[in-house]
């Protein structure tokens, strides 16, 4: 039997990606096969696919850091087959096969079983985008945040991450302000719980090293002169989340906010996340998400739009989550 993967190959500078046909023996190494039914395409498997960074280490090799399926067969103490999992990050799409595939094999380790309240395409509606929204709340909270303490900043707000961090805290009770360059979409962030919107040229160009206090707390998957806007114009005692590279790896900005304002910024990394908190943000994203909001940030596509699409989200024309019928 075979089934459908999409694989990933490298010819000098250059990544290619095609539809093949693979069989269980070119699965990886595991104790624990999953049939897939749903991946996800977030920023970071963009890049991938794209070869716009080297976020895939070895080649040939199938791409997608998520997935959502059901267990085929296991030996890991305490899954079993039919039980409903979902693996973030890891090795996916570095040096392990991903979710862009009908079938996987992986550790045991890490893998979460799927909360009740979601199906396996709610759970890659969410996938690492929103599983890292929540890490970010989650930051903003351990940080003594409030609704009471004031407003939140969201950048990238109409991308994945972005549009589920507002769905996540005006839930929660914070008043949710939009960071975008795509104004003309204010009714689907409004939708989502966006209080007030800004146009991202406010912060993405070299400002001041500290400026009018503004928002509590903010969760940026920008990065650059706009992380360092953000953190200039944060209120004493505030708290940043940061998790994105959208504008560059660069943090052009100085430490005033930090002695002068007492402001923490929290760095959120999914990728390797210990498998206690990413239970803790599973368990308040089956909580605190609105499934109905959830439902107005996806689109789904087929594994062979893979590609397709990767190249619209670097190119920012992607609203919200994509979410990839892998047996479609």
């Amino acid at each position: 039997m075979t089934f459908k993967a999409l694989l990933a190959n490298k010819t000098g500078d250059t990544i290619s990606t095609n539809l093949v046909d693979f069989k269980d023996e070119d699965l990886m190494p595991g104790d624990v096969t999953v049939a897939v039914e749903y991946s996800t395409v977030n920023y970071k498997d963009a890049m991938a696919v794209s070869g716009r960074s080297p976020v895939i280490r070895q080649f040939p090799l199938v791409p997608g850091i998520d997935f959502a399926g059901v267990v085929e067969a296991s030996t890991y103490p305490g899954i079993v087959a039919g039980d409903r999992v979902l693996a973030n990050g890891w090795g996916l799409s570095q040096t392990h096969h991903g979710g862009f595939a009908q079938k996987v094999r992986v550790s045991g380790d890490w893998l979460v079983k799927i909360p009740a309240v979601f199906s396996t395409q709610d759970a890659m509606a969410i996938g690492t985008a929103g599983y890292t929204a929540m890490l970010s709340v989650l930051a903003l909270e351990h940080g003594g945040l409030t609704p009471e303490r004031g407003d939140i900043l969201v950048t990238g707000a109409n991308g994945g991450a972005g549009s589920i961090a507002i769905a996540l805290l005006s839930k929660l009770g914070y008043r949710v302000v939009a960071s975008t360059g795509r104004l003309e979409e204010a009714d689907y962030l409004r939708a989502l719980g966006a209080a007030e919107l800004i146009d991202r040229r406010t912060l993405s160009e070299l400002g001041a090293s500290i400026s009018k206090e503004r928002w509590a707390g903010a969760v940026d998957s920008v990065g650059s002169h706009t992380l360092a806007n953000v953190l200039a114009q944060t209120q004493y005692r505030g708290v940043v989340a940061a998790f994105g590279l959208a504008q560059g790896a660069d943090l052009p900005a100085s430490v005033l906010p930090f002695i002068l304002r007492n402001v923490t910024l929290a760095g959120i990394d999914s990728v390797n996340a210990p498998q206690q908190v990413r239970l803790q943000a599973w368990s308040r994203l089956a909580r605190d998400l609105d499934l109905e909001k959830l439902a107005r940030t996806t689109q789904v596509v087929g594994l062979a739009h893979v590609p397709e699409v990767a190249n619209q989200v670097l190119a920012g024309k992607v609203q919200g989550r994509t979410v990839v019928d892998v047996n479609a």
